[in-house]
């Protein structure tokens, strides 16, 4: 069991990068599973934060392979500038980073499509990052899509053109404006960069390097509620973001995974539309979203902020299979007086703990209240140091979770830290 996921619990933007980046010096591989450049996972060190989008996030550790699996959906362009604000800081990518050959491209029309689709539905829009993401997955899941393998063949222009006059066909049917050139520039000089790194069957690769008895961290993107099957359907992502979709984003067998690190925030936020129990749209939730920098790593746009949901939680752990919980953003809860915890719904009357299937209106979270920590925690190392009030807190979740918080990051810079 060579092969351990380190996935989100929440609805994204859980800290992911940091982690991967902070776990790189006891893995040989690193190897992303699934989802797009509508991730971003932001990192930080020697005071310069870095925002990796298709990267795995073990790039920055010089002896580490990385590896982008089969289950990504790459936008050469964003892979070009990605690559770029990179080679200052890491070196020899071409020979540390390779790429799948069943990984599908994001074309120039996945993103129009995107858009276009997101304008028509006006009030029902579900929060797209409009990076092509879904348009891309419905292709792959079509067998239409075109695949990074596709760009070392000799007729690779016709599938291309292809396929973007049968994108141009569906375009007509909407009143949405483009200029599709000024999209394929950067594309192609992403596709020319593309081919400078090993596009590999990397199926084979990871199987062959976990049999050698190398160590394997498989990233995952977005979070287990955004998953396009368990999510907040149909508010959610195009893909499996759960430990399964290693399995499928990488192409191991379930007999190979051995820790599921599932990490969450000490409270929950979410980008864009979809129901949210905790959210709280008051001076408390304004107040974490200052102080937590809860603004898109990818977009920009502001985070919803709320109390932590520990039924969504307890559920997440359950698909996953999670065996160690990794808790961030403890450092941003300092100074609250108290802390709600919500620990069940209350749905037309009946308090229920298991999520309901469909976007019910009217959700009362039930909650519990601890005191909260008024130390500030950043400078702790050691999880003995920490407020009684916060253990208490870790305490409280690892009880109704059973499963152990082993990991709390206490700011955003890789050495703010503490390994339990």
């Amino acid at each position: 069991m060579n092969i351990d996921i380190l996935l989100g619990l929440q609805w994204g933007d859980e800290g992911k990068g940091k982690l991967v980046d902070a776990l790189s010096p006891e893995y040989d591989v690193i190897a992303r599973f699934q989802g797009g450049p509508n991730a971003g996972h932001s990192l930080e060190f020697n005071n310069i934060k870095h925002v990796l989008h298709l990267i795995p996030s073990g790039i920055f550790h010089p002896d580490k392979l990385n590896i982008i699996g089969n289950g990504v959906v790459i936008d050469p362009a964003v892979f070009k500038k990605e690559i770029d604000e990179l080679k200052p800081y890491a070196a020899d990518l071409t020979k540390r980073l390779v790429v799948s050959t069943r990984a599908n491209l994001i074309l120039p029309t996945h993103r129009i499509l995107d858009a276009a689709y997101e304008q028509q539905k006006g009030n029902t829009k579900i929060g797209s990052t409009l990076k092509g993401i879904g348009p891309a997955y419905t292709d792959k899941t079509g067998r239409s899509g075109l695949r990074v393998g596709d760009i070392l063949r000799s007729d690779f222009m016709d599938l291309y053109k292809a396929s973007i006059n049968r994108h141009l066909a569906i375009l007509k049917n909407y009143n949405f404006s483009f200029d599709l050139t000024e999209f394929e520039k950067g594309w192609f000089e992403g596709i020319n960069l593309l081919k400078e790194f090993r596009i590999i069957n990397t199926e084979y690769l990871v199987n062959q390097l976990a049999a050698s008895g190398k160590r394997i961290l498989a990233e995952g993107a977005q979070g287990t509620m955004l998953d396009v099957d368990f999510g907040s359907y149909p508010f959610v992502t195009s893909s499996n973001t759960v430990s399964a979709g290693a399995c499928t984003g990488l192409g191991i067998s379930p007999k190979s995974i051995g820790e599921v690190y599932g990490i969450f925030k000490a409270y929950c936020t979410r980008v864009g539309s979809g129901p949210f129990p905790t959210e709280l749209e008051d001076e408390t939730g304004d107040e974490l979203r200052n102080t937590g920098r809860e603004f898109g790593a990818t977009t920009g746009r502001p985070r919803r902020c709320g109390w932590l949901d520990l039924p969504a939680l307890k559920y997440s752990i359950m698909l996953n299979g999670t065996t160690k919980l990794f808790m961030t953003k403890a450092d941003v809860m300092s100074g609250f007086k108290s802390i709600k915890i919500c620990t069940a719904y209350n749905i037309n009357g009946k308090e229920i703990n298991e999520l309901p299937f469909g976007n019910e209106s009217v959700i009362e979270p039930v909650y519990t209240e601890l005191p909260g920590w008024q130390k500030e925690i950043s400078a702790i190392r050691d999880y003995k140091n920490l407020p009684a009030e916060l253990t208490r807190f870790i305490e409280f979740i690892e009880n109704y979770c059973d499963v152990p918080v082993t990991l709390v990051s206490v700011g955003p810079d890789r050495e703010e830290t503490i390994f339990r």
